[in-house]
């Protein structure tokens, strides 16, 4: 008995599965169930495969099981602060094996190539290739091994569309003459070194969309090689992965006010040496944790906008405390959230949920916005060029255009931050100068932490005293 049915009733389950994945991940109160919709869907995909009749050896198998057990579990338990660059790992793995399986499948075919099959096989490799160096890159300027600031040359977009024309050329090229094997290599060589000037040229303030852009492209070159190996179940896991970071893809930079021309060539990020020196002259107002708490336990309604200072604090529990304890005096309590703030898509969504706050009480830029008038604090805490006013007031900053969290409006504005250094789009921020923002400089955890023991011990005190 033939076991091909069987396979195929898996990869149509799995499928399906990925399918429903994307669909329940859409939202905070079904994407854990997303989660293992995808997790299984990926069992019976490897379990299908590992069934196919073409199978006459699994020693290799299973010592390449083994060693990425051993890689992949490490990689899975890094902190909450890690899970971009650990993202970009992922996409450099998947990108890799794409072009490792793109280079065996032409020298075991060629030079009898069908034209579209070669085609096809070419955008694999050549997405591949690029996107896994580019995906090295992208996570070593988020791990801080490389210079987040755009690293630039003159001409550099011009070398840039050169590399990329030239190995598109090299594919056409095969396409239409499949046994000039010379020239493979070639054609994964130039988008490697493409991969990186690509991406060494883009700022960490654009790292966001840079990640879901290189998502989209591996799950392209992964859709590609769906049809070089006959693979439905890659097809659509492919097509899926592909679509959904582009359209994300789409949605970051509209929340940047950005063109993807701009993000990829435009070196946003680069410090704007000059204002921000004039600025630094300044006054602000500087309060301490007793200050901040005398406030908080007097208003009814506050707006939290967490940035990536607080992931690098570890401070979300601390906030969940903080939440806590002003819900429990009766203040409403909301978080703001911004969809390019962190480091990666949905940053700040996952570290407050790791901290088990509610996600009804997590609001997106758009409905949240209009709330802030009536908002008597908004406490920002390691957030910058998202909140930043010049978005909306001057023309001449980098940022102009760019939907913002309209923080400025609340009746009073505290922002919790360690210095006075710019964001990562290298300019100033006007609402720390302005006469309603209280700064409140330290370590995001521990000033979260001193907050919590003042309110706690104001409460403290006016139990005492009823007694």
């Amino acid at each position: 008995m033939t076991t091909q049915p069987f396979i195929e009733i898996i990869y149509l389950i799995a499928s399906a599965l990925f399918i429903l994945s994307l669909k329940w991940m859409s939202s905070p109160g079904t994407a854990r169930r997303g989660v293992w919709a995808g997790e299984i869907g990926m069992v019976l995909a490897i379990g299908g495969t590992l069934l196919h009749h073409g199978i006459i050896d699994y020693k290799w198998i299973a010592i390449a099981l083994v060693i990425g057990t051993i890689i992949g579990v490490p990689l899975g338990m890094v902190k909450m602060t890690a899970v971009p660059q650990r993202t970009a790992l992922s996409h450099a793995f998947g990108a890799f094996c794409v072009t490792l399986v793109g280079t065996a499948e032409f020298y075991l075919r060629s030079p009898n190539v069908p034209h579209f099959m070669m085609a096809v096989l070419c955008c694999e490799v050549i997405l591949g290739s690029l996107t896994f160096t580019g995906s090295l890159m992208a996570a070593g300027k988020l791990q801080e091994v490389l210079p987040q600031r755009p690293i630039t040359y003159r001409g550099q977009n011009i070398v840039n569309l050169g590399l990329l024309s030239i190995a598109i050329g090299i594919g056409v090229y095969l396409v239409l003459h499949p046994g000039a094997r010379q020239f493979f290599p070639f054609m994964v060589g130039i988008p490697l070194v493409f991969g990186v000037f690509m991406v060494i040229p883009i700022g960490g303030a654009d790292m966001p969309t840079v990640i879901s852009l290189l998502n989209s492209y591996a799950g392209l070159s992964a859709a590609a090689m769906g049809f070089v190996l006959d693979s439905r179940l890659l097809i659509i896991a492919g097509a899926l992965d592909g679509s959904s970071g582009f359209i994300l893809s789409v949605i970051m930079s509209k929340a940047m006010n950005r063109s993807f021309s701009n993000v990829l060539f435009g070196a946003f990020g680069q410090v704007q040496a000059a204002a921000g020196a004039k600025e630094e002259r300044k006054p602000v107002k500087s309060v301490s944790a007793e200050d901040a708490a005398s406030i908080l336990m007097s208003v009814n309604k506050v707006v939290i906008v967490p940035g990536y200072g607080m992931a690098v604090a570890q401070a979300q529990h601390k906030v969940r405390e903080l939440y806590d304890s002003l819900t429990r005096r009766g203040v409403d309590v909301r978080f703001a959230i911004h969809p390019v703030a962190g480091r990666m898509p949905g940053h700040m969504n996952v570290l407050l949920a790791e901290a088990d706050i509610p996600y009804d009480h997590l609001v997106d830029m758009e409905d949240i916005n209009g709330e802030f008038p009536q908002t008597d604090v908004a406490l920002v805490i390691g957030a910058n060029d998202v909140t930043n006013p010049a978005a909306r007031t001057d023309s001449s900053s980098p940022i102009y255009g760019m939907p913002i969290l309209d923080v400025d409006k609340a009746h009073i504005v505290m922002v919790i931050k360690r210095g006075m250094s710019p964001g990562f789009a290298g300019i100033d921020n006007p609402l720390y100068y302005m006469s309603k923002t209280l700064m409140l400089f330290g370590d995001a955890k521990s000033f979260v932490g001193d907050i919590v023991r003042e309110l706690g011990g104001v409460q403290a005190e006016l139990a005492g005293s009823v007694k």
